[in-house]
């Protein structure tokens, strides 16, 4: 059977039926990830937040598990003498045809390359047998017989409580709210003092499915009055009686660019098309670039696929030269960058100097961890190759040589490329420990202030999310453009359930208290948290600041308590917008990891 598309060109059986069970890959693939996002609504109607936890860490895998899936089954079935090049020049374009009225196209053209490159050497394949570039549009999917990506609503028509009102029963949550009326007043009442009178042709735009992430689930849409466009997300949550609020309407830019930020975990989201609400999203954030739009909705593969492009087209545009990143350098990893491009390259060394002690597999392991776990706002999202390659001339020889000093296993020049077989690409930040010492020597104690406030946040907010940060040097933290703090060094994070907080005993004799080295036993996964005070704190105007903001972190007895709440199955409220903008605390949820001064919440800075 050949498709009709292409009746003189292809004649390949083998082509068409690689093609079909690759595209039947990625369909099981999708129909499974739409399923988990819908199961996200029963879980958070029933206020299951573990078991949200836990489906949203599986469901990352789902990717890979279906890759991994079709290629096994590709391997048992065919020969590889049977893949010649024109096999694979038909497949491709057998593949497109199949993708004619499809409602996720990009994403199937996505999983058809990581299929491929999985069977064939980096060597081997070319871009002829791959979608370089997407092949199929995915403009106007919509037109099709499709469910609609968003609703409209018109509050000039039927009133705007009328309108709010319909707008969150629409969804049908299967859980009382605890006062809708109330709540509806409110977002009226914060709506009518932006918008003040509605023109006859107002309309409201929501998202047609509802947008869940840990303990929230969010309402997101966008009104439109006259010439006015005004984005907006309300966060629906569970007071303590179980029953449900609309906690704030977020309308503020940085609010809403927060909630989406690199540094949070993926959204279960149901989508027909996710094109279309990448489409929708870009006009609320329009300065996110499409990658971590897509990245933020669970769909990271193609996030990172529409990343490596953006990557390639700056490349073209640009002739500065890779070179080592600024900051103390790593233990375990080589860092580098490209002036022009705001991200960092990073390569896990062959060897580490004492005292460190871990594997390449280890750190692995611990970023897999991160990329698994609730980030809270505070972990950088990392993106994953293997065996990318780099234009030689566009690397400095500083950096060439400490490539292959440091990871001679993982460089490899090929011609005019230089391959490296694994790296982590991240956000590029500014090392809080440069960050602070400029603040110091410039003499701006407020900056200098605000940074050990949000570093002390960040760990807390990393408690709350029952990680240890294992090294908690200022280099390992990073300053966003907007002054956010965020953990961006993971090889020796623990879960704070696996840590014992320890006091420091009490010299014994003279001895003791002289002794340069510990006179008391230490175990693998003691923490002294008093001993942070020497490592962190020798500078008088940090200590004030740490001090005065942060001095629990000290405390041996604050981090037990903290550990024995998390270990009781308390999943404690993190909150992906600031405090001051919620309606209220009136129906006692549980109380904010993230210990904030009030003046920090009036300054809350957007990713």
């Amino acid at each position: 059977m050949i498709h009709a598309a292409f009746p003189k060109l292809l004649s390949s059986q083998i082509a068409f039926d690689i093609a079909r069970t690759i595209r039947e890959g990625f369909d099981k693939h999708y129909r499974l990830f739409r399923q988990a996002a819908q199961a996200a609504k029963r879980h958070f109607e029933q206020g299951d937040w573990a078991v949200a936890q836990v489906a949203a860490r599986e469901r990352i895998d789902f990717y890979d598990k279906r890759v991994q899936e079709c290629v096994q089954m590709l391997e048992d079935e065919y020969d590889p003498s049977e893949l010649t090049d024109e096999v694979w020049r038909e497949l491709k374009l057998h593949y497109i045809g199949m993708l004619s009225g499809h409602k996720q196209p990009e994403l199937a053209e996505t999983f058809f390359n990581s299929v491929c490159c999985n069977i064939l050497h980096r060597s081997y394949f070319h871009n002829e047998f791959i979608f370089v570039r997407p092949m199929v549009s995915t403009e106007y999917i919509e037109t099709e017989d499709v469910a609609p990506t968003y609703r409209v609503y018109y509050p000039a028509r039927d009133g705007l409580t009328f309108t709010l009102k319909r707008i969150v029963t629409n969804f049908q949550l299967n859980t009382p709210f605890a006062n809708l009326s109330r709540d509806i007043g409110l977002v009226e009442e914060k709506l009518s003092s932006l918008f003040g009178t509605l023109e006859p042709n107002a309309q409201v735009q929501v998202l047609s499915s509802l947008f869940f992430r840990n303990k929230g689930a969010y309402i997101v849409g966008k009104a439109i009055n006259g010439s006015r466009e005004l984005p907006f997300v309300i966060p629906i949550l569970h007071n303590k009686n179980k029953q449900l609020v609309l906690d704030a309407i977020l309308t503020e830019e940085q609010h809403i660019v927060t909630l989406f930020s690199f540094t949070r975990a993926y959204f279960m989201v149901d989508m027909e098309v996710p094109s279309a609400y990448v489409q929708f999203l870009r006009t609320l954030l329009p300065r996110k670039p499409r990658s971590e739009i897509y990245t933020i909705l669970g769909l990271q593969k193609q996030g990172k696929n529409a990343f490596y492009r953006d990557y390639l087209q700056h490349l073209k545009h640009s002739s500065d030269l890779f070179e080592i990143a600024p900051g103390i350098r790593g233990l375990v990893m080589l860092v580098f960058a490209l002036p022009s491009f705001p991200y960092v390259f990073k390569v896990i060394k062959d060897f580490y100097p004492a005292p460190k002690e871990t594997t390449r597999e280890h750190i692995k392991g611990r970023y897999l961890l991160v990329k698994h776990h609730d980030r809270v706002g505070r972990m950088a999202d990392t993106l994953e190759y293997s065996n990318v390659a780099f234009p030689r001339n566009r690397f400095s020889e500083d950096l060439v040589k400490e490539l292959k000093h440091f990871a001679p296993s993982l460089v490899e020049e090929d011609g005019e490329q230089l391959v490296v077989k694994h790296l982590y690409i991240e956000r590029r930040m500014v090392p809080l420990n440069m960050y602070l010492a400029h603040a110091d020597e410039s003499g701006d104690d407020a900056a200098l202030e605000h940074g050990i406030i949000e570093y002390g946040n960040a760990i807390k907010d990393l408690v709350a999310a029952n990680i240890f940060p294992g090294d908690m040097l200022y280099k390992n933290f990073g300053v966003t453009r907007h002054k956010r703090v965020v953990f961006y060094d993971y090889d020796e994070i623990e879960y704070i359930t696996d840590c014992n907080f320890r006091v420091i005993p009490e010299p014994r004799n003279e001895e003791d208290e002289m002794s340069a080295e510990p006179w008391y036993p230490i175990g693998r996964h003691d923490v002294f948290p008093e001993q942070f005070d020497k490592f962190l704190l020798g500078n008088a105007k940090i200590r004030k600041y740490f001090m005065k903001h942060h001095a629990d972190l000290l405390s041996p007895h604050w981090w037990a308590k903290k550990k024995e709440l998390i270990a009781s199955g308390v999943i404690e409220d993190v909150f992906p917008y600031p405090q001051h903008v919620r309606f209220c605390n009136r129906d006692s949820l549980s109380t904010p990891a993230n210990h904030v001064t009030s003046s920090l919440l009036e300054t809350f800075e957007h990713e």
